[in-house]
């Protein structure tokens, strides 16, 4: 596998692909069904699948008011897309220029001179080119032109179909549970602990903590279930109670996510890179009026936690 950030970077030789273009964001069941069908037309003669994503999100370039949070980062992405059967990743810079480009100059840099593409598999809301001036039928009669198949498979899902921004929705609304079912796996966010206030330990509840960066879509505030891996060390997964959000018992201001690993004290993880999975939301955030009364509740949620992680 091998991942590029450019299309001069991409590998000599390469032999004639098929091309599956997308931002891919969070990696779901619905991008599976494209990868699904790319490989399959990959099999009929051994041609490598190569996705096309970009960094950063096109919104971010074009309407950045509006611009979404992104359920994955871009290395992250490359490794669910390798892991659904992706062979090698290009990541496009896109910026002014490249958002300029019109459609026929997309697929003849890109996919014709760039990538080799034999064939391509889109969504069928697909859009390219400057102004999202081209939609599948441009892509095929291009394809048409210069020698290159295209698939465009409908959106798939049943009352909500399957997307990013959907996926986006329901984190916002804290039903990580419906997130989990079109993603195909518990949403989850990383990254590096950094100290915090050291309240946890002090009340026999030590959380490793993860500011959140406003780029990175976290769950609504409020407490939940999950899974806890340390990413440094390849170490099994732990149940974890995770918080999210700004501590408002002790007047927080800086919104975060902290996992409490059930029935640990003994972890040192400042600096370590984690990964925190959500399988379930136990409740809101709340302010208390004494410390007592939120460590009597800070009890209540871990046992909430084991009976929905099923270890209770």
């Amino acid at each position: 596998m091998q991942v590029w950030h450019s299309l001069d970077a991409v590998a000599p030789g390469l032999r004639p692909s098929v091309v599956i273009i997308g931002n891919f964001d969070g990696v779901h069941r619905g991008h599976r069904l494209v990868i699904e069908q790319a490989r399959a037309q990959a099999a009929q003669d051994g041609s490598p699948v190569v996705a096309v994503t970009f960094d950063p999100h096109p919104m971010r370039v074009l309407l950045p008011e509006r611009a979404p949070v992104q359920l994955t980062t871009v290395p992250r992405r490359a490794e669910l897309l390798v892991q659904a059967g992706v062979d090698h990743v290009l990541v496009l810079g896109f910026d002014a220029d490249l958002a300029a480009w019109t459609p026929r100059e997309f697929v003849q840099r890109v996919l014709i001179d760039g990538l080799s593409a034999r064939h391509v598999v889109v969504g069928e809301n697909f859009r390219f080119g400057a102004r999202a001036a081209g939609d599948t039928e441009t892509l095929t009669a291009l394809g048409d032109e210069l020698g290159m198949q295209v698939s465009a498979l409908p959106l798939a899902g049943a009352e909500h179909p399957w997307s990013s921004s959907y996926v986006r929705q329901c984190l916002a609304e804290g039903d990580v549970v419906e997130a989990a079912r079109v993603l195909g796996r518990d949403h989850a966010v990383r990254g590096v602990v950094v100290e915090g206030d050291r309240r946890g330990r002090e009340l026999g509840f030590p959380t490793a903590n993860v500011p959140t960066d406003g780029l990175t879509a976290v769950p609504r505030d409020g407490v939940y279930a999950g899974w806890f891996r340390r990413l440094d060390d390849h170490s099994d997964r732990h149940p974890a109670a995770i918080s999210v959000g700004t501590n408002p018992t002790f007047h927080g201001a800086q919104r975060r996510v902290e996992a409490y690993v059930l029935d640990r004290t003994d972890l040192e993880l400042y600096g370590v890179e984690i990964e925190m999975s959500f399988a379930g939301r136990l409740r809101g955030q709340e302010t208390y009026d004494s410390v007592d009364d939120l460590v009597s509740q800070m009890h209540l949620d871990v046992e909430a936690a084991r009976r929905t992680l099923g270890i209770a």
